[in-house]
């Protein structure tokens, strides 16, 4: 279940009657081994529940909404503070909630506006081609990932193929292979292959694969793939769900931060805006994206961590998931920096082999 449209719950403020049919219920959720139907099951004993809603994105804390303030008394009067029996007797930690509307956008009062086509962005190297696949492959592609085990992240879960990014030193190890890409994504990675905006002299020949599911709120912050273990081409298809990416680009140098060859080139105050250019665009699902060029090197791209997105005065919920296929190609050596991305009056162009340089010398 989730939360109502343009509404939140907070705690009753000094002088509001404390007593309300919204319950905010602690220790207890999916995270701790509890269904939404076991609550419900509970809870229901008290009377008619309206709905059993995620309090935030623990997955560990609900608001249980009833029709009456009488079946929410009755219910916290019983259950606060107490061994639950029927919830493998867990002490729940109960207080009253108010729902308040509110603006959907309310999150949201910083953003930029939100492109639908990458040209209107004018950031070069950065492609959108929308419906790359059918919903018929959508729907295969995500039943063949489904039926492989995921990897658990603090927010989010992960699968990797070819090669393993390492996130604890947020680079990969060459010499462990984790085999070919899976058959599943062959015809993904040969559609990609004869991309219309890829030049002529360049080889398209993916080696890596990262499977991220993102649950509605969660996101990613500003950064840059890391320079030393891809190449320059980064093609992220999108399925079962939308979301919008934002781009940031940290001018005079303050994107860089002080960091060592290996390490993804993220912010340390992503939200201040001084010196920072941004854009936003919409990636709905079966859309592929691809990062070349400027838009690989020198914009950050983000996924801010919302459950609700407005797109053009439309109010767009995050689906109960989205799914990313993010294909790359790995360098021969990731413990050097084999590509960087220099400005010059001339604008932005590809050195190999630079090997003494710092990240802080690119630009």
């Amino acid at each position: 279940m989730g939360a109502p449209s343009s509404s939140r719950f907070r705690r009753p403020k000094a002088g509001e009657d404390e007593r309300s049919p919204n319950l905010f219920v602690a220790n207890c959720g999916p995270a701790v081994g509890v269904s939404y139907e076991a609550i419900g099951s509970v809870f229901s004993a008290f009377g008619d529940v309206k709905g059993i809603y995620a309090a935030d994105d623990s997955g560990a804390r609900v608001i249980v909404s009833y029709f009456d303030e009488g079946s929410a008394q009755a219910a916290f009067n019983s259950l606060h503070s107490r061994p639950c029996p029927d919830l493998a007797n867990r002490f729940l930690h109960i207080r009253y909630s108010v729902l308040e509307d509110s603006p959907a956008t309310r999150h949201i009062t910083s953003s930029v506006p939100v492109s639908l086509v990458a040209s209107e962005l004018n950031i070069p190297g950065l492609f959108l081609f929308h419906d790359f696949v059918s919903a018929k492959e959508e729907e295969e592609l995500l039943a063949a990932v489904d039926s492989r085990p995921w990897n658990n992240l603090s927010k989010r879960r992960v699968q990797h193929y070819g090669y393993e990014f390492c996130y604890d030193i947020r680079n990969v190890n060459t010499k462990q292979c984790l085999g070919e890409l899976p058959s599943f994504v062959s015809s993904i990675v040969e559609r990609v292959s004869s991309f219309p905006n890829l030049d002529d002299s360049t080889s398209v020949a993916l080696d890596q694969l990262t499977v991220n599911e993102y649950p509605p709120g969660v996101g990613l912050s500003p950064h840059i793939d890391t320079h030393s273990a891809f190449e320059g081409l980064i093609f992220s298809l999108s399925l079962a769900g939308p979301c919008i990416m934002e781009f940031r680009r940290y001018l005079e140098g303050s994107w860089l931060p002080n960091s060592t060859p290996g390490m993804n080139m993220a912010v340390e105050n992503p939200d201040d805006y001084s010196s920072v250019l941004r854009r936003a665009i919409y990636l709905p699902p079966r859309s592929m994206l691809l990062l070349s060029g400027e838009a690989r090197y020198a914009w950050n791209h983000y996924i801010p961590h919302h459950k609700i997105d407005m797109v053009n005065d439309t109010v767009i919920r995050r689906a109960s998931r989205r799914v990313s296929f993010t294909f790359r190609k790995v360098l021969a050596d990731a413990n050097f920096l084999n590509i960087v991305i220099l400005k010059s009056k001339g604008g932005w162009f590809s050195h190999s082999k630079l090997h003494d340089r710092t990240f802080n010398d690119m630009v």
